[in-house]
């Protein structure tokens, strides 16, 4: 990122996202997990998923608004990240396991690296744009810190049911994978992003009209 090479930068992000899928399950299996191996993963992850993200999106794009006002908005990022991981530890065995609290650390980053990405694939200079790219980046690290439940998938099994109606929709993701990977990506994180708060204000309503009816 520091050299300008963002679309790397950002595709070595999700490449750390795989292999933070991997970690965990490969010491299982070897039947190698510690508590430090417990601890050092939440720093590679505030590094892999809170700093590097925001270097990147800073150089991308927030130091267009003045070393202030970006710095401010990648450590808000940063920070976020730390304390959503620091609190995911203290957590980790008294909370569902269903659910996460807040927006987990690798979705958020990556909010920011889908959109880097898809735009400098695309050779559309969003960057430009930096209010909002800096109302994305804080946003995002702001629900890393909320206490919305956000879907886990840890209770996913591969023997579930899959529903008729989700099929056309797992073909449409499919499809559009093969045609822009970065804005699949892109879409899927933003949604992702989204479906908590959105849930809460549909529940909310719900709940509204109900008390008026």
């Amino acid at each position: 990122a520091i050299q300008g090479d963002f679309e790397q930068a950002a595709m070595a992000v999700f490449v750390a996202m795989i292999l933070d899928g991997l970690d965990g399950r490969v010491a299982r299996l070897t039947n190698t997990q510690s508590d430090f191996g417990v601890q050092y993963d939440s720093l590679s992850d505030v590094i892999s998923f809170g700093l590097a993200p925001a270097v990147i999106v800073f150089q991308w794009s927030l130091n267009g608004i003045g070393d202030r006002w970006g710095m401010l908005g990648a450590f808000v990022f940063v920070a976020a990240a730390a304390v959503r991981l620091a609190r995911f530890n203290v957590q980790v065995e008294t909370v569902d396991k269903k659910y996460f609290v807040g927006l987990a650390s690798p979705a958020a980053a990556a909010v920011l690296m889908g959109m880097v990405w898809f735009f400098e694939e695309h050779g559309i200079a969003f960057q430009e744009n930096i209010g909002w790219v800096w109302i994305i980046t804080v946003v995002t690290g702001l629900l890393m810190v909320s206490s919305m439940p956000y879907y886990s998938f840890k209770s996913v099994s591969p023997q579930i049911r899959v529903s008729f109606l989700s099929v056309p929709l797992l073909i449409l993701v499919f499809v559009l994978a093969l045609k822009d990977f970065p804005l699949t990506l892109w879409l899927i994180a933003s949604a992702y992003a989204l479906s908590a708060p959105l849930w809460l204000i549909a529940r909310r309503a719900q709940k509204l009209s109900r008390k008026s009816s």
